[in-house]
């Protein structure tokens, strides 16, 4: 954690006319023109997925009543907050919950990977973030399960693998401590926050308050910036002899700016303040924990080690020398564990 101590402390050092005597040659060309964007269409289609059968999965999923029928892909809530989500495929539901300040696309590895193994996947964007709302009230963890909560019903889900990542690990722990696990029959948290990141007397081997006091200040004075940054410790990109790949830094950079700086903003409080404690003792479902020993953004001492006592049915697997962002830079290997545990 002291690498991103250091970075969150210093970042900011830094229309056309037609000759009517051409026109049956431009139908004609029309003509080859489509054709030959059809040909390349069916060429592009996947191996055993013919285009004429391709479907968007915004329209054309089951709903969770056994009806295929329009599935938007927004969810508005009680209070009128907009819920962007993906959800594709028709098999037994997993959910995905994604990191601070993410996105659902930092599931597009595992999602396309379980989905081919015939799982439907699904994973929204938490209000604040992504493609949701950006509202200004309502961006803590009680609200985040809320929503959770209202997309289980809203898509009728049973029978759901939940899965969090980080921050969305915090939040699949309060939507079961909060609303229970008749929906739900397994959970995987990985490198999560709970069951509390801050320091304090009943917490003593937490961070201290001024380490996200700073991140407070960089996402107030140059979020762009700033995550751009924080893309280092968070892939285990700051270690020796490690090789740096900017097209995922950019991914990371895009996610976050896609968000609102208000709710980016109260979810480094709801992130690093929430006490799980009660929830992580209430999840009833088996728990595979995951996290990666070099984790520089949730240090493996005080979390995972911590929760995995905590949650009665668990099973834990530490990686070695892995990063907060394995998900990313070691997907092949994460997803062939969690499809173990699913299978399981």
């Amino acid at each position: 954690m002291m690498n991103l101590e250091e970075r969150t402390a210093t970042h900011t050092e830094s229309g056309s006319i037609q000759d009517p005597t051409q026109s049956s040659v431009n139908a004609s060309r029309r003509k080859l023109l489509v054709g030959g964007a059809a040909m390349i269409a069916m060429a592009g289609a996947p191996i055993g997925s013919p285009a004429s059968a391709s479907k968007s999965p915004a329209t054309s999923d089951m709903r969770g009543d056994g009806q295929r029928k329009e599935t938007p892909d927004t969810l508005t809530t009680r209070d009128g907050t907009k819920i962007y989500f993906k959800d594709w495929g028709t098999g037994q539901p997993i959910v995905f919950s994604h990191g601070w300040p993410l996105t659902a696309d930092a599931w597009d590895a595992q999602m396309l990977f379980l989905g081919e193994h015939g799982y439907r996947v699904i994973a929204h964007d938490r209000r604040g973030h992504g493609r949701s709302s950006q509202p200004r009230n309502g961006n803590d963890m009680d609200t985040y399960s809320d929503d959770l909560a209202e997309l289980f019903e809203f898509l009728d889900l049973k029978k759901a693998i939940m899965v969090g990542h980080s921050t969305g690990g915090g939040e699949v722990a309060r939507y079961l401590g909060r609303h229970g696990s008749k929906r739900v029959v397994k959970a995987v948290l990985i490198g999560v926050v709970p069951p509390l990141m801050l320091k304090t007397d009943k917490n003593p081997g937490g961070l201290p308050l001024a380490l996200f006091d700073n991140i407070r200040a960089g996402v107030a004075s140059d979020r762009s910036q700033f995550y751009r940054d924080l893309t280092l410790p968070f892939y285990g990109y700051n270690r020796p002899n490690v090789e740096i790949s900017e097209s995922v830094r950019d991914a990371f950079w895009l996610q976050g700016m896609q968000g609102g700086i208000k709710g980016e903003y109260d979810c480094i409080k709801a992130f690093s303040e929430t006490d799980f404690t009660e929830d992580l003792q209430r999840i009833e479902v088996p728990t595979l924990i995951l996290h990666g020993d070099d984790d520089q953004i949730v240090p493996i001492n005080d979390s995972v080690l911590l929760s995995a006592k905590l949650v009665k049915n668990s099973t834990l697997k530490v990686y070695p020398g892995l990063s907060h962002g394995m998900c990313t830079t070691h997907a092949d290997q994460i997803n062939a564990d969690l499809l173990a545990f699913i299978k399981g």
